[in-house]
């Protein structure tokens, strides 16, 4: 068994397009606007403590302006190369890309579903993002395991000497408490990767995981925040246990420490 936290889905700070809300999706790919930036120096900030092993970044110039941000500001991750992956773009939105938001919102209203739902045409369905995220799982289990799960299991990286893999998950993220602070649910792990990806294709990502992946949740978690829209740079934290088979990696256990914390932007102003 080997156990890592996933920090994951920084949403992608503000760039000039969303400000003036544009649809921007993977066909618009501009960077960071005066306040995307601030934004991104603010999660740095936030999360300038914790030691990651391994980086992966949508490969839209706003995700890797972002992840580029997180790693200057971290006192030990300093000058780490991060992994461009195109498995972590942003939702394709078809012919909306480009224009003002209330457009997709009349087309879907015109179609009978819900934004989020609905799919224009041209664009990437629901079923085909999550897809696109279960690929990027496979990528990430093989990598985290060759790279850091060849341990004994008496090693720190959180392996469990009793092969109790949900005991051993739960007791990861058992020290989480309400005061936001950067290392919730870190205690006793040792290896940590972050994910910089979008926000469409995060609210894809974490439904899998919890509907379908059955990750556990956090006491008292409200499904409205937890499936909510992600505010620019928003956090979200799982600690996952994988085991190797004969086909290779697989998810043993999952858990939720947190989803779209947004703390570390509290004393900026303009936030959108």
């Amino acid at each position: 068994m080997f156990t890592f936290s996933l920090t994951y889905c920084i949403f992608t700070a503000q760039t000039e397009n969303n400000v003036y809300f544009v649809f921007l999706g993977q066909g618009v790919d501009t960077p960071l606007s005066e306040t995307g930036l601030q934004q991104g120096e603010a999660v740095g900030q936030y999360l300038k403590d914790i030691t990651f092993n391994n980086v992966f970044a949508s490969n839209l110039q706003r995700a890797v302006q972002t992840a580029e941000i997180i790693l200057r500001n971290n006192t030990h991750c300093s000058g780490m190369e991060m992994v461009l992956e195109p498995l972590l773009r942003e939702r394709g939105f078809g012919i909306a890309e480009g224009r003002p938001k209330e457009d997709l919102k009349n087309m879907a209203n015109a179609a009978g579903q819900s934004c989020r739902d609905y799919t224009p045409p041209g664009g990437e369905t629901l079923d085909q993002v999550k897809l696109r995220f279960k690929k990027f799982l496979k990528v990430l289990f093989k990598r985290m395991l060759d790279e850091h799960g060849s341990s004994g299991p008496d090693d720190s990286t959180g392996a469990s000497p009793s092969g109790d893999a949900a005991n051993e998950t739960a007791a990861a993220a058992s020290d989480v408490t309400s005061g936001g602070l950067a290392d919730d649910g870190l205690q006793g792990l040792s290896v940590h990767a972050l994910v910089v990806s979008h926000g469409a294709y995060i609210r894809v990502a974490i439904r899998h995981l919890v509907e379908d992946l059955k990750c556990s949740l956090p006491p008292g978690v409200k499904m409205s925040h937890l499936f909510s829209p992600c505010p620019n740079t928003g956090i979200s934290r799982f600690i996952l246990t994988l085991s190797q088979s004969e086909s290779g990696p697989v998810l043993s256990a999952a858990r939720c420490v947190f989803t779209n914390r947004k703390d570390h932007l509290e004393n900026l102003t303009a936030v959108e």
